[in-house]
């Protein structure tokens, strides 16, 4: 019984640490796109150089995040695992298909506005929250 308890313990530990990790990821991946849309407005004046090096940069962080975030969901198990990847895989295909379909309203002038990534980034995001949360509820 001491073991189980142990290695649930170390379990925890080791997602808990993961996590964290992919926290930091996400959040330099996040300061430096920051970095990227703001700097040139705010820290230095039109400088194609200065703007190109914080670009490279953040897609160089945002590579790191998604390597980061391999480790948490090997540590899952195999039913968070399925949730995640359900989820995931939704998530991409409503982000892919709105968000084209979205572009082509933009190209064709059907909508008066400009298709913002955005948008598509923002029901991404709502699209993963919902999914996990009516996976996990269903399988409970």
């Amino acid at each position: 019984m001491r073991d189980l308890q142990s290695h649930k313990q170390g379990w925890q530990a080791n997602v808990r640490k993961q996590t964290l990790k992919l926290g930091y990821w996400t959040l330099a991946w996040l300061l430096t796109m920051a970095l990227a849309n703001f700097g040139p407005e705010f820290l230095w004046q039109p400088n194609e150089l200065a703007t190109m090096a914080a670009i490279g940069l953040n897609l160089l962080v945002g590579i790191g995040m998604i390597v980061s975030n391999k480790d948490p969901l090997r540590s899952l198990d195999e039913m968070q695992q399925k949730i995640q990847l359900e989820a995931m895989g939704l998530t991409l295909g409503v982000g892919l298909v709105s968000g084209l379909a979205y572009s082509n309203l933009d190209v064709t002038n059907i909508i008066r506005s400009d298709a913002e990534i955005s948008h598509v980034v923002i029901l991404m995001g709502l699209t993963y929250l919902g999914t996990v949360a009516a996976l996990t509820g269903k399988m409970r």
